[in-house]
């Protein structure tokens, strides 16, 4: 079922699967939509009820104000999960915000599924040596960036986090749609570089009690796997899953070996 709703002072847009008797929240990643998770959740449906929203400024919700992404994402994920307790479930932003949501309101999360979070702020922390490497080869993003070249911007994003498809194979819709957006992913970088809600430096996570997993591909970069680790290391019950032959877009790719790993922590979590 899809439809508007009223979510975070916005008339976002949902998506909703499955018959379990448990609810989740699934918040996709940067340049996606709610409907990556169709796959995944043909996989989950008979444990939880499930509802995808469109982040800000994608899909069919609302165009991006300009504010900060992340925070936008976690008032439409607190109001999506009413008094709770419900199974978040987030991808590399969605992650973030996930993660961001549970340290701020656990009372309403009942289990955290981080698959490959982007939260570089605990990379900048545990290895400022892989931080300074990626930001080198994110230099010529950054430049593109700067001179407002949102489809060169959108190349090179994409081949790093994209789902491996090449930018001249994409249609020219997909590379303008793609181009359109950037802005809005360039809007929430300052959320997981720089952590302005404090997560890590307040030590939110090693008090946050909340059962966690944390899900990478097998073929993921070392900036992924080290963010992982960080978070494994301060997350009081947080376990790890592997997927083999994924990459960063293991919910897409590999849908049935994700949700295998969830349902692991389902069956942990009651």
């Amino acid at each position: 079922m899809t439809q508007h709703e009223a979510a975070g002072g916005a008339a976002v847009f949902l998506r909703r699967w499955g018959e379990g008797a448990r609810r989740a929240v699934l918040i996709h990643c940067a340049l996606g939509n709610g409907g990556m998770f169709e796959a995944l959740a043909g996989h989950l449906g008979d444990r939880l009820r499930m509802a995808a929203f469109d982040l800000p400024g994608h899909g069919r919700s609302p165009a991006w104000d300009g504010g900060d992404v992340q925070a936008q994402a976690v008032a439409i994920a607190a109001d999506l999960a009413g008094a709770g307790p419900v199974d978040l479930i987030g991808h590399s932003f969605g992650g973030t915000v996930a993660l961001r949501l549970a340290c701020k309101r656990p009372g309403l999360v009942r289990s955290l599924t981080m698959i490959e979070p982007v939260f570089f702020a605990v990379l900048a922390a545990d290895r400022p040596d892989l931080m300074a490497r990626h930001d080198a080869m994110m230099a010529p993003y950054d430049a593109a960036v700067a001179r407002g070249d949102w489809a060169e911007a959108g190349r090179l994003f994409t081949a790093v986090w994209g789902a491996g498809r090449p930018w001249a194979a994409l249609s020219g819709t997909a590379r303008a749609q793609i181009a359109a957006r950037m802005p809005v992913v360039e809007g929430g970088s300052r959320a997981v570089m720089e952590d302005p809600a404090g997560l890590v430096a307040s030590g939110a996570l090693e008090r946050l009690a909340v059962p966690a997993l944390l899900v990478e591909g097998a073929e993921t970069n070392a900036y992924i796997r080290a963010i992982c680790a960080g978070l494994a290391a301060r997350l009081p019950d947080a376990g790890r899953a592997v997927i083999p032959g994924a990459g960063h877009m293991a919910p897409l790719t590999h849908p049935a070996a994700t949700a295998r790993a969830i349902r692991g922590l389902l069956d942990r979590t009651g």
